[in-house]
């Protein structure tokens, strides 16, 4: 497994054939796992990069918190057969201090968006540079960040970018919890609590209801809201500077 740190170590990574590329922001789980997985069935090398961005944080405490994993994660990297890991500094990806961004104008206020300023454009801004460092024939991500999802595959369209955004369907707990990087930051009580959010998603009758059970059953509620034939909901869990926030969306059926 060749561990590359700037754009040149990267490029002389490359390997004939396609190339499958699966970034990251560490602390993985068996969601991050299974997107390598995919990768290494449906190209010749898989690329991951592990890169926690500043630019999408909105809340320094968030970053701050954020976990970090690395010696398990590179060993969990190697078991899978990775090719290349990609672990850039702030400097190699943002030698322009980030006074350069993508930024969407619509779907990106939506949501997360309009809870989180300029996160979306944090995204889109390093994925941008990712895809044109590695230069993927695919790039995998999972449908648990939707939102994201569905913005880094337009972004893709917009700018006429020759990489194909592959979705991979969200990997639960067996208790139905989104697998999450930050479900490590869940205290035990919070922990147990979680996996109701997304029974209540999936189970109310609308978002008026699935707000009414959040709230009764004691959850702090960014947001419930229904759209592109999806339901999605925001909660933050736990106290002070050990908030938890999560993500969650579930297909509506008719």
């Amino acid at each position: 497994m060749i561990i590359a740190r700037t754009p040149a170590e990267l490029k002389a990574s490359r390997g004939p054939g396609s190339i499958g590329f699966v970034p990251t922001m560490g602390a993985l789980h068996e969601g991050h796992l299974s997107l390598i997985r995919d990768s290494k069935a449906a190209t010749d090398q898989t690329v991951v990069s592990i890169y926690v961005n500043p630019t999408q944080f909105n809340n320094p405490d968030d970053l701050e918190n954020y976990p970090d994993t690395m010696t398990a994660d590179l060993e969990a990297l190697q078991a899978l057969g990775v090719d290349v890991v990609f672990l850039p500094s702030y400097d190699v990806l943002y030698p322009d201090g980030f006074t350069y961004q993508v930024t969407e104008t619509d779907f990106s206020n939506e949501l997360c968006g309009a809870h989180r300023p300029g996160h979306f454009t944090g995204v889109l801004t390093v994925v941008m540079k990712l895809l044109n460092l590695v230069k993927p024939d695919k790039a995998f991500f999972g449908e648990k960040d939707f939102q994201q999802l569905t913005l880094i595959r337009d972004m893709v369209d917009a700018f006429y970018l020759d990489v194909e955004i592959v979705a991979c369907p969200t990997v639960r707990e067996s208790d139905g919890l989104a697998m999450s990087s930050r479900n490590l930051n869940l205290t035990r009580c919070d922990r147990e609590k979680a996996p109701l959010f997304t029974k209540i998603l999936h189970r109310a009758a609308d978002d008026t209801d699935a707000i009414r059970q959040l709230t009764c059953a004691g959850f702090d509620i960014d947001y419930v809201t229904s759209l592109r034939g999806r339901r999605f909901g925001a909660v933050n869990m736990g106290e002070g500077e050990h908030v938890v926030r999560l993500i969650d969306n579930v297909a509506m059926e008719n």
